[in-house]
């Protein structure tokens, strides 16, 4: 039986990188909530805007249809 050296493990060396990135990702979530958050305030405006088209144009043909009923009596 051969007596064998135990192999020291290797200690590996952290990187400096990680903290810029983990702050860079951050930051993009961030980014990317705000976005998000200002996206669906323009949907939400841009939706109401619809309707209140919508609900001038019911009314108009409202109108436009009694107005023909008057006109053919």
């Amino acid at each position: 039986m051969k007596i064998t050296k135990k192999k020291k493990k290797k200690k590996k060396k952290k990187k400096k990188k990680n903290k810029k990135n983990k702050k860079n990702k951050k930051n993009k979530k961030k980014k990317n909530k705000k976005n998000k958050k200002n996206k669906n305030k323009k949907n939400k405006n841009k939706n109401k805007k619809n309707k209140n088209k919508e609900k001038k144009s019911k009314k108009n043909t409202v109108k436009f249809k009694n107005q023909k009923r008057k006109n053919t009596n």
